[in-house]
């Protein structure tokens, strides 16, 4: 299993790198998804799996959790009862009835949690996991 540690230097290191939607080349473009792309390519080599065509719709209903389903193939979940801990992926749920599109890295578990996440508009950044955005965490996994 990859260590907490070496996912979140692995993360922080696509800071600043510019949103790009269905992207995952660090320093030119990303989103979410290209970033967590971006970190197992740098643990293993090569991604288990071309990504499918998605929208950038983070309000898209439907049935179908995609992103849930592959983080199921590829990811170890973790249980919603353990500890945030650093070098977890975040999967969120940007609103009730919505499809989980949103991902992240915790990158400080603790008092003050922090994460690394590719948002619109903004790019790869370090944000604080406030209460707003825990409450939408949907699913928690962690690196093979």
């Amino acid at each position: 299993m990859a260590e907490g540690a070496q996912v979140v230097a692995i993360a922080r290191d696509w800071i600043g790198t510019p949103y790009v939607h269905q992207a995952s080349s660090q320093g030119a473009g990303a989103d979410c998804l290209g970033l967590i792309r971006g970190v197992w390519r740098t643990l293993y080599g090569k991604e288990p799996e071309a990504a499918p065509a998605y929208t950038p719709d983070w309000g898209e209903c439907g049935a179908s959790e995609l992103l849930l389903a592959g983080a199921m193939r590829h990811l170890l979940p973790v249980l919603r009862d353990e500890p945030l801990e650093d070098g977890q992926i975040l999967l969120f749920r940007m609103r009730q009835g919505a499809v989980a599109k949103h991902l992240g890295v915790v990158a400080q578990a603790g008092d003050a949690p922090r994460f690394v996440h590719a948002y619109t508009h903004h790019g790869v950044i370090e944000s604080p996991l406030t209460t707003p955005w825990r409450n939408r965490i949907a699913a928690r996994f962690r690196f093979p």
